[in-house]
């Protein structure tokens, strides 16, 4: 089942078009990232999805149907801009925002403060929220995203403000979730974030969807198919319908070659191709393109 379905959504400020008629769907269970330049659209699609802002055009479905003031108390949403009332203690504020979320004072406090030990903050409870560092302010933020167990969550940037050590335990957080069943929309610019967790993408620039699918499939299609092969033996020559030479090093008595898989051919057919060939295989590998690059391939050249 799509847990979400952005149908023909559209959004202007006067003038100035937001978001073209982009469709998005999002898969229940998975890990679904909304990519995009800065100014794209993401987060004005995002907070149409939270029914913060209405769309222009089209319609957002919840689980088939269109979505309600309910459905969104369902969703945990963590904003890319963060924002904790400074003043207050840091129990207060967790236990306020869980409670407008539906939460019982007894089931908020009792999920908070276990969230609060596993994150190792549970002696910040009573701290100011202005005492915490940046770092610490952003697990606060998470906690409250999380706390009343939303079977879709939309996480915006999760990761800024993080050191290396903390991103990652956001990171085991977000996989955990997901082997639980909750649905997670990821926006960032991270694009090893996307790599390591999201199983689907879409990839908006300039107001309209550029691409979407899933993540290998969008990698063989947009960044090549190419394989490494080191061999001993004659340098190759290429095999019309199943592979083309790249580049062919030789060094050390052994070659180093990149071959570009035909369309329609394999890897494994490029490696039966080889073998039948007077050379001795020593390793073979698919080399599978950054989704780093592919970004900067499709905004810059806006296809």
């Amino acid at each position: 089942m799509d847990v979400i379905q952005a149908i023909d959504i559209s959004k202007s400020f006067g003038t100035k078009v937001v978001l073209d008629k982009v469709n998005v769907t999002v898969p229940e269970g998975k890990i679904f990232g909304l990519l995009g330049p800065n100014g794209a659209g993401k987060t004005t699609l995002i907070r149409i999805i939270n029914r913060m802002t209405i769309p222009s055009g089209g319609e957002i479905l919840f689980n088939g149907r269109p979505i309600t003031d309910a459905d969104v108390a369902r969703i945990g949403y963590l904003p890319e801009e963060r924002g904790l009332y400074r003043k207050m203690k840091v129990g207060d504020q967790a236990m306020y925002l869980a409670q407008l979320k539906g939460m019982s004072a007894r089931e908020a406090s009792k999920e908070l403060k276990e969230w609060f030990v596993r994150f190792g903050i549970q002696s910040w409870w009573g701290k100011k929220v202005e005492e915490l560092s940046k770092g610490m302010a952003q697990k606060v933020q998470f906690i409250t995203t999380v706390a009343h167990k939303p079977s879709l969550m939309i996480l915006d940037e999760p990761f800024s403000g993080f050191d290396p050590v903390n991103a990652e335990v956001i990171r085991k957080e977000i996989l955990r979730l997901k082997d639980k069943g909750v649905t997670i929309i990821l926006s960032t610019h991270n694009m090893e974030s996307v790599e390591e967790l999201c199983d689907n993408i879409a990839l908006i620039n300039k107001s309209r969807l550029v691409i979407s699918g899933g993540v290998d499939a969008i990698r063989r299609e947009y960044g090549g198919n190419n394989v490494e092969l080191v061999y001993t033996g004659e340098g190759l020559e290429p095999v019309p319908g199943t592979y083309e030479v790249l580049s062919d090093e030789y060094a050390d008595g052994r070659h180093t070659a990149v071959l570009a898989v035909a369309a329609g051919s394999s890897s494994d057919a490029v490696l039966q191709a080889v073998i039948g060939g007077d050379v001795s295989v020593k390793s073979f590998r698919d080399l599978t393109p950054r989704m780093n690059d592919i970004f900067i391939k499709l905004v810059t050249e806006g296809v």
